[in-house]
């Protein structure tokens, strides 16, 4: 059964201006509401999605890491990368190190506390996903993977 749809959820007079409009303030409607559900999540194990974010690629990594390369593999952009990585050092997650060949080059890496709170996220962050998305079918979620990713492509990278 379909919901609303996001002329009836902005209670829309006339049609939109264009099907591209549409599908835009669709997706930027839609990446809110999950923004939201996910920024919660984080908040109560005391991080911002940022902070997950750095967290995960790490120890998907299981390495330490070049701050830039940490940058370069994030979900969303981050401007101030030293400031979130601050934050993150100074509530023990991450430890940073001084290349011993390049000392203009930082490694980060993950400390013990931070890979225990990973796993507490661990179970509640796939039920979020499942709760956001569950309801769609593999196929569709493979079409709608396809879907931004085509979109994606005529952006600048």
């Amino acid at each position: 059964m379909a919901g609303k749809s996001l002329a009836q959820e902005l209670g829309k007079k006339k049609p939109f201006e264009s099907p591209e409009k549409e599908a835009m303030l669709n997706i930027v409607r839609t990446g809110d509401q999950f923004q939201n559900r996910f920024g919660k999540l984080f908040r109560e194990f005391g991080l911002t999605g940022s902070q997950h974010n750095v967290l995960r690629i790490l120890r998907g990594e299981g390495r330490p890491m070049q701050c830039l390369e940490i940058r370069r593999r994030m979900i969303q952009v981050v401007p101030a990368m030293t400031g979130l990585l601050d934050r993150l050092e100074k509530d023990g997650f991450v430890t940073r190190t001084r290349s011993e060949q390049d000392g203009r080059v930082i490694y980060v890496d993950l400390t013990a506390k931070a890979r225990s709170l990973l796993q507490q996220i661990d179970a509640p962050l796939t039920d979020l996903y499942s709760e956001c998305l569950g309801h769609l079918s593999q196929a569709e979620l493979k079409q709608l993977s396809a879907l931004l990713e085509k979109a994606r492509q005529s952006l600048p990278t």
